[in-house]
């Protein structure tokens, strides 16, 4: 059991992302723009382009591209900060706001879907539980880390 276990909390984000990115498409985005575009709504105006990368988990170089793309459909810009010139930081406009609705929208339906069936106690257990293995994996990725400093 426990191994069919970890099979299906590794393929539950790629369904997620499978499921929003059918249903995205008719708008025109790609799984790259939507995610960079829902991490940003999420994280506010004004964060630098590195710290977007890491809350999303890729290198900041990879980044660069899709944030040309979402600037060149005049959904975000990009500013020089003023206390580091070399930094860019990254906010939202007007224009992608409606996108965004949409966006939210369709990740909160697809959600109830995937839900389905479940008691808000079901799904405050689930949120605990995955919490505990969440932070398990993090404890063990650092002292993993921390070995291999050694």
């Amino acid at each position: 059991m426990a191994t069919s276990l970890g099979f299906r909390i590794a393929r539950l984000p790629h369904l997620w992302r499978s499921i929003l990115d059918r249903r995205l498409a008719p708008l025109g985005l790609t799984q790259t723009r939507w995610v960079t575009l829902y991490h940003l709504w999420r994280m506010g105006d004004g964060q630098p382009q590195c710290d977007l990368a890491r809350a999303i988990g890729v290198e900041a170089p990879s980044l660069v591209r899709t944030l040309g793309q979402l600037e060149e459909q005049g959904l975000i810009e990009r500013r020089a900060c003023e206390s580091d010139r070399r930094t860019k930081r990254l906010y939202l406009t007007a224009e992608a706001m409606p996108l965004l609705d949409k966006i939210s929208r369709v990740a909160d339906e697809a959600r109830q879907e995937m839900l389905a069936g479940l008691s808000e106690e079901n799904i405050e257990q689930l949120d605990s539980w995955l919490a505990v293995i969440e932070n398990n994996g993090l404890t063990l990725q650092e002292r993993d880390h921390n070995m291999e400093t050694v």
